[in-house]
């Protein structure tokens, strides 16, 4: 049964609330996937905080109309399933995972804000590391200076002690 046009604007009002604070969007065929593993899919999606849907490309192509990812209007062709998400990392990844376990997903392509990808990009996209693991390194990079200014630091006393320590071993055998 087909939407009614007030289900259909309420489709494109979601759909364009979350394109707002989006940072990238996924495209992706799911012909001859079954409903367990699509459900999977969307469990693995939930948990990484990504938006995946199946979609009518039409309602997507106004959804995406005057926004950054209008150039993504020329891969949706067939049945497709659409992951958004802020984090441009993770929706590459979740699908990317669920392609190389399911060969009956295939990646079409995908849209940055003003750039779109094609199936090479969002695999090279997948392969970069996620916001939390860059923030991590960059947060050791800036820590390890100051932990060698500490350790140091407490080389001086630690060095003068064992030195004070040896001289009363000696001492104290003589």
């Amino acid at each position: 049964m087909g939407l009614n046009l007030d289900d259909k604007k309420a489709v494109v009002a979601e759909v364009s609330a979350e394109l707002a604070n989006a940072q990238v969007v996924i495209v992706a065929e799911y012909r001859g996937l079954e409903v367990g593993q699509i459900t999977e899919l969307r469990a693995k999606a939930r948990e990484s905080g990504v938006y995946l849907r199946v979609l009518k490309n039409t309602l997507v192509r106004r959804a995406v109309e005057g926004t950054p990812f209008e150039g993504l209007n020329e891969q949706m062709v067939g049945p497709l399933i659409y992951g958004i998400a802020a984090d441009p990392v993770s929706p590459a990844k979740v699908l990317q995972e669920f392609a190389k376990a399911n060969d009956k997903l295939v990646i079409k392509g995908g849209a940055m804000p003003n750039y779109v990808m094609d199936a090479a990009g969002v695999k090279a996209l997948a392969s970069m590391p996620s916001r939390e693991e860059l923030l991590s390194k960059l947060l050791g990079t800036m820590q390890a200076p100051v932990a060698k200014f500490v350790q140091t630091l407490n080389e001086v006393p630690s060095k003068f002690v064992r030195t004070v320590a040896a001289l009363r071993d000696s001492k104290e055998t003589a």
